[in-house]
């Protein structure tokens, strides 16, 4: 989020989720931390969502499998223990990665605006739409974390800065596409799933956010709703 006191298509579908949602899961790096013997009280989910074999206790494998996943999405402390804040990314990639192509099902992001960029909170998913008709996406983002939820409502872009760069938090903002006082669309070098989130703006892709940058124009319509987990 920045400071704006500081002035200066085919629908892509369920590809451009699936991607990301692929895990790599290689060596951890060999300062991380040491793994954890101990089983977690979400061993069985993790195993499965892994692929690991599902017997509900914890293995040097195992552990060198989910801590590969920790150390990729920024999860702390990243021991390989199969916890509440684990599972949590994991049962939110799940449920993203159900949507499919119909991110709209529910009709919640209005269809009688024309072109319009969606985000979904509750799945912390964004689209662009035009009407019921599915312009791009959906796509992972990452919204506010607790104390600095990313505002709901219909709100409008009206200020784009490419090379912007925070006032406030000094950091770049690549691509920022600002629609609620400080809030932006922009681009960050994180995983989208990176807990516990931003301080308000919808986080993207690079790809994402320039895709963004290229579809949408000053003065088109942004519609948030929902509730990121844990706000």
């Amino acid at each position: 989020m920045g400071d704006i006191r500081r002035r200066g298509a085919v629908a892509l579908g369920v590809t451009a989720l699936v991607a990301p949602l692929t895990l790599v899961l290689g060596t951890a790096p060999a300062d991380a931390a040491s793994c954890t013997t101990q089983t977690g009280p979400y061993q069985k989910q993790v195993e499965k969502f892994l692929g690991r074999p599902v017997d509900g206790r914890q293995s040097a494998a195992d552990c060198k499998a989910i801590q590969a996943f920790q150390d990729k999405h920024g999860i702390t402390p990243a021991i390989g223990y199969a916890g509440s804040v684990t599972w949590g990314v994991m049962d939110l990639m799940n449920k993203q990665k159900a949507v499919g192509n119909n991110p709209n099902r529910d009709g919640r992001c209005p269809v009688n605006k024309g072109r319009v960029a969606c985000v979904n909170l509750t799945l912390q998913l964004s689209w662009i739409q035009d009407g019921n008709r599915l312009v791009y996406g959906p796509v992972p983002v990452r919204t506010g974390r607790d104390g600095y939820e990313t505002r709901t409502g219909l709100k409008r872009i009206y200020w784009r800065d490419i090379d912007h760069v925070s006032s406030v938090y000094h950091v770049p903002m690549p691509y920022s596409q600002f629609f609620d006082g400080g809030q932006a669309f922009h681009s960050v070098g994180l995983s989208m799933w990176n807990p516990p989130g931003s301080h308000g703006c919808v986080n993207m892709t690079k790809t994402d956010a320039k895709k963004y940058w290229s579809l949408l124009k000053t003065g088109d319509d942004v519609f948030v709703y929902g509730r990121k987990p844990g706000t």
